[in-house]
């Protein structure tokens, strides 16, 4: 056995600096070097020199608004009828089987969220639990087809047509 081979069962403490010469990094200049402005204070991370006509932050585009501090909010990707007669009649249509056809990527789709819209027209009934718009939801009925209402993904159109029904 050699001493290298044995295993490390001490760990050397994190050196605090400026806390008098016993701290191993104590007395005068403290590892800042001797003069200068980085010796004396601490630089901004945003300063970029005194040439600089203007700074990284007066350049960024100015977020005007209501909803500034929020961050981005991304819409549902967007699928047409006209896509939706690959289906054979009377089957499920949800985010499970776009995927499986290959109409939405999985990552995307399981991150934003899918919409029907009702662009083209759809030959097939079919059962779809998936938000729609209000043109894709006559199509679909006109087609024979019906909107599942589906605990996962809460049909939102069908509740908003339903409350302006009565």
């Amino acid at each position: 056995m050699k001493l290298n081979d044995l295993p490390k069962i001490v760990t050397k403490k994190k050196k605090i600096i400026g806390r008098g010469p016993g701290s191993g990094r104590g007395g005068h200049t403290v590892g800042r070097g001797t003069k200068g402005q980085r010796a004396r204070e601490k630089i901004p991370l945003t300063f970029q020199g005194t040439k600089m006509k203007k700074s990284l932050l007066k350049r960024l585009p100015l977020l005007r608004g209501k909803g500034k501090l929020k961050p981005f909010k991304s819409s549902p990707i967007v699928v047409n009828l006209k896509y939706l007669n690959l289906f054979k009649k009377d089957e499920v249509v949800d985010l499970n089987t776009l995927i499986k056809k290959r109409i939405v990527e999985e990552k995307e789709a399981k991150k934003f969220g899918v919409k029907i819209l009702g662009d083209g027209e759809l030959k097939v009934p079919l059962k779809v639990a998936l938000p729609c718009s209000g043109g894709a939801l006559k199509k679909i009925k006109k087609a024979g087809g019906e909107i599942v209402k589906n605990s996962k993904f809460q049909n939102s159109c069908l509740a908003g047509r339903q409350a302006n029904s009565k």
